[in-house]
């Protein structure tokens, strides 16, 4: 597209909707419980609109799923066939069908208390459907909604031109995917998954570099970050402990995509394509004039209102409906696991003597809280209370902070996603990460203690 026949009405397309949507997802709001983003208010007000109310929403969200599914695998009905969006919502593979089937069995037994603690305790299946799913109900409802903001006016497409640059050659990723980043570091890791799962099945990364994204990028919030601080005793750390965790987090996302598992990953898009490269600057452009001339195109071809909205809508049910589910089972028995077995414990004693190696006070006991965080990203910081060394708990806090991949939220979402990964993947992907972090933090906070 040639930047001189755009009017002033085309540019105005691209820049409304998109300051919008930088508004909504990446502009930092400082409130007395920290920093956060509109998407986070908004997110927090229905929360406490419909206090007390979430979990049986959820409970019943996941329920319909399921006998949705049911009816799909058995009946596979005209109503839900013929619609894409709806067969591919209702009719996922046989094991997603068992995982939902336990994601709707876990929600019923924690919400009415029934049956037998270890699903429904606090520590497990009440921690899922009592706080976790709540806050992502309402978070999905709002970033689902709004996600056509930042996807379809232009956006993208700009920052694609303008960062390809440094994201390339630093992180072998395409430079759209800093948007990811970005709105995961001042939001939330959720957001970032979903805006890289929407990419990937639009045809905008290939498995590989979805698969880095959704795994390297969907940071931890800054708000979460000072509640795992706080939680470890040291809140006036909070800016060396922040810096740290973004040193080797940087780290982590330019190492981690050059080693299996990530390295591996096909370098082919959705469709199978794997020339697609999007962000060549042609001759007689800049990459701002380039990317301008992209973002006015795209949003050129989003001027349907009620198209706008059906999108929201679709995105938000995907959501609801196709993610859930699985963070309800999986979160819940990936806490289980970790609350009432020793399997945690035992996984954690090979890295006693990499922590003596290292000089970290009270090594066996923080050994278990490096495996632990796979788990839930809570957990590490609530077993370092019971430890001395401040040392300790600080790098316990920055490790599980930039670990990424724990099933009760992130990792439940990456797999409940199109992302291409398995649960093996997070695996190795989680202790790939562990090993190349500790030795970073460590480093840092023999410097700072």
């Amino acid at each position: 597209m040639n930047k001189s026949k755009a009017s002033m009405g085309d540019y105005l397309l691209f820049i409304i909707p998109s300051l919008l949507g930088i508004i909504l997802f990446m502009l930092p709001i400082q409130t007395a419980d920290g920093v956060t983003i509109s998407i986070a208010l908004l997110s927090g007000w229905l929360q406490s609109l419909l206090e007390g109310s979430l979990p049986l929403i959820m409970t019943i969200i996941i329920t319909i799923t399921f006998f949705m599914t049911l009816i799909t695998k058995t009946f596979q009905p005209a109503f839900i066939k013929n619609r894409p969006f709806f067969n591919q919502l209702f009719n996922p593979p046989a094991f997603w069908f068992v995982v939902r089937f336990f994601g709707m069995v876990f929600a019923i037994l924690t919400y009415f208390q029934f049956g037998t603690d270890v699903i429904y305790s606090e520590a497990t299946g009440g921690l899922l459907l009592g706080d976790l799913l709540p806050v992502l109900f309402s978070v999905f409802l709002f970033a689902g909604l709004f996600l056509p903001l930042l996807m379809n006016f232009g956006l993208l497409e700009l920052f694609g031109a303008l960062m390809t640059k440094l994201m390339r050659p630093v992180f072998k990723l395409p430079g759209r995917s800093s948007i990811d980043c970005v709105a995961s570091w001042i939001g939330d890791g959720t957001i970032g998954v979903l805006l890289t799962s929407k990419q990937y099945e639009e045809g905008f990364y290939t498995k590989r570099e979805a698969a880095i994204i959704g795994t390297s990028f969907s940071v931890v919030s800054i708000t979460f970050s000072l509640v795992i601080i706080n939680q470890v005793g040291l809140p006036k750390m909070f800016l060396p402990f922040y810096l740290t965790v973004l040193l080797a987090g940087v780290v982590a996302a330019i190492v981690s995509p050059r080693i299996p598992p990530l390295s591996r990953k096909p370098d082919t898009y959705i469709n199978g394509s794997s020339d697609n490269d999007q962000e060549v600057i042609p001759k007689g452009y800049t990459p701002f004039t380039w990317g301008l001339s992209l973002a006015v195109a795209k949003a050129k071809t989003n001027t349907n209102v009620s198209r706008f909205f059906r999108e929201g809508a679709k995105n938000v049910l995907d959501m609801w409906m196709g993610v859930a589910p699985i963070v309800m089972a999986l979160g819940t028995a990936a806490l289980i696991v970790a609350e009432f077995t020793p399997i945690f414990k035992w996984l954690g004693m090979p890295f006693t003597p990499l922590l003596q190696l290292l000089q970290i006070p009270e090594a066996a006991e923080a050994s278990q809280t490096l495996v632990i965080g796979f788990a839930d990203m809570f957990l590490p910081s609530v077993l370092a209370t019971g430890i001395e060394s401040d040392m300790t708990r600080f790098i316990i806090a920055c490790v599980s902070v930039t670990q990424l991949i724990y099933m009760s939220e992130v990792g439940g979402l990456l797999l409940g996603s199109k992302i291409p990964v398995s649960f093996i993947d997070l695996v190795i992907i989680f202790f790939v990460r562990t090993l190349i972090t500790l030795p970073v933090i460590t480093l840092v906070a023999h410097l700072l203690f």
